[in-house]
């Protein structure tokens, strides 16, 4: 059995929780569907330098958390590639807000789009401070009815682990609508946790980080989901 090769998009540091959990996560993920799964940690400044060479050899695309990364560009071009050659898309914490800013840039027109962290003067702030901080907590999600993400969880309300400082900017959401992304999880005070592109094979985005119940011994609904796009994928005639 060839094994099915997933990028790491981001920093990895063994400090960072997430990172310590997304391994745990997908080895979990491809014991329950009975594959081999390879992850390989891509730096964002490898994908920067090299784009094909970082990522030319593989199946899928996780973004994962530990932003600002050293290179945002980079983690925008592996970003942009998954999401334009439909590749499975996997975008937790970090990953979702700069897969936001992503599509943003390059399919909604707005190229001056930023993240408040690393550009806080910037025009256009698509990615903004938190009203409340979701650092070490956790907190309950719905899942709009007839998308991908509640069809994989199963139910229409989940509670899940966050670790973040950052969302979605709501004065940006109706452009992001208007050119196809699929807002999908939102907190109870209707803030959005979640997207979706629902024309893409598997494009999903949380800010809330899902792996961290790997830490727990639980296997993270979503990773099954992802690992299971990733492994069909790489099985699929070139």
């Amino acid at each position: 059995m060839e094994p099915t090769f997933i990028a790491l998009v981001g920093d990895h540091d063994p400090e960072v929780v997430a990172h310590r959990a997304i391994p745990k996560a997908l080895g979990l993920a491809a014991l329950s569907l009975g594959r081999m799964v390879d992850a390989v940690w891509v730096a964002t400044e490898e994908v920067a330098a090299d784009e094909e060479q970082a990522l030319g050899h593989v199946d899928a695309i996780w973004c994962v958390p530990a932003s600002p990364y050293r290179s945002m560009e980079g983690a925008l071009a592996a970003i942009r590639r998954a999401r334009e050659r439909g590749m499975p898309f996997l975008g937790t914490c970090g990953g979702f807000q700069h897969a936001a800013i992503e599509f943003a840039r390059n399919a909604c027109g707005l190229a001056d789009a930023d993240h408040a962290e690393t550009s806080p003067g910037g025009s256009t702030l698509l990615v903004a401070p938190l009203a409340c901080a979701l650092r070490g907590v956790a907190g309950r999600v719905r899942l709009a009815d007839g998308t991908k993400i509640r069809e994989i969880y199963g139910v229409e309300e989940i509670e899940e682990e966050y670790m973040c400082g950052f969302g979605l900017n709501p004065e940006y959401r109706a452009v992001l609508e208007r050119h196809g992304m699929r807002f999908t999880g939102f907190d109870p005070d209707g803030a959005v946790r979640a997207m979706e592109l629902p024309e893409h094979p598997f494009f999903v985005a949380t800010l809330f980080q899902p792996e961290r119940a790997a830490l727990h011994g639980h296997l993270p609904p979503l990773a099954r989901a992802f690992v299971h796009a990733a492994t069909s994928a790489a099985a699929a005639p070139a």
